[in-house]
């Protein structure tokens, strides 16, 4: 199983952190070392002191494809999740000012959780019109719609399979809206999709 995740994919975001806007999806990859299941908590790492929190849709492959058509990609994902996309935001910085690749500051263990519930997507009624949140001790602090994304899932997907084929049980991080910040020992993060919380754990 892969990560993929798309980088710069809701404009407020790529203005607050003054990145420039991609003509073509941003791509980077996780290990799957990176991912953290069942509502463990995330572990601050002592390599970095500013780890940022980044929510975002998690869509899951369903079965193996390369060269997709856009008008077909939507037969490649099963279901949607919600997953953190842990950015050591510090380290990301100074590989970025060295021109230099950032895969410490994305790829790191314990730098994906995601929750163990996938909704089918039969269930939504318009994929291009769903939200998602993120809480933070409580209080809301990124909030999401799949109708403001630069590129749609569809477009990722055939993007992502001119390039990589994707494999059954491959995970795609479709990008974060504005609002992302900082962590600390303590918090405790809860995402939702709608108003369905499907992931919660605490930072330790």
């Amino acid at each position: 199983m892969r990560i993929f995740a798309i980088g710069r994919n809701y404009a407020e975001h790529i203005k607050e952190l003054n990145n420039e806007r991609p003509e073509e999806p941003v791509i980077f990859t996780k290990p799957d070392t990176a991912i953290l299941r069942n509502n463990a908590p995330f572990y601050y790492p002592g390599f970095s002191k500013d780890i940022h929190y980044e929510v975002e849709l998690v869509l899951r492959i369903s079965k193996d494809g390369k060269n997709i058509e856009e008008k077909f990609a939507s037969n490649y994902v099963d279901a949607i999740g919600v997953g953190i996309d842990f950015t050591a935001r510090d380290l990301q910085q100074k590989a970025k000012e060295k021109g230099l690749p950032w895969d410490i500051a994305k790829g790191f263990n314990g730098s994906a959780p995601i929750g163990e519930k996938f909704i089918p997507v039969g269930t939504f009624k318009n994929l291009k019109d769903i939200n998602f949140k993120l809480e933070v001790d409580g209080l809301l602090r990124q909030q999401g719609n799949t109708g403001l994304m630069l590129f749609g899932f569809d477009f990722m997907i055939a993007y992502l399979s001119k390039f990589f084929t994707l494999k059954v049980g491959d995970l795609l991080f479709t990008g974060t809206p504005k609002g992302v910040g900082p962590v600390v020992i303590g918090n405790k993060l809860s995402a939702y999709i709608e108003n369905e919380k499907l992931l919660e754990f605490e930072v330790k």
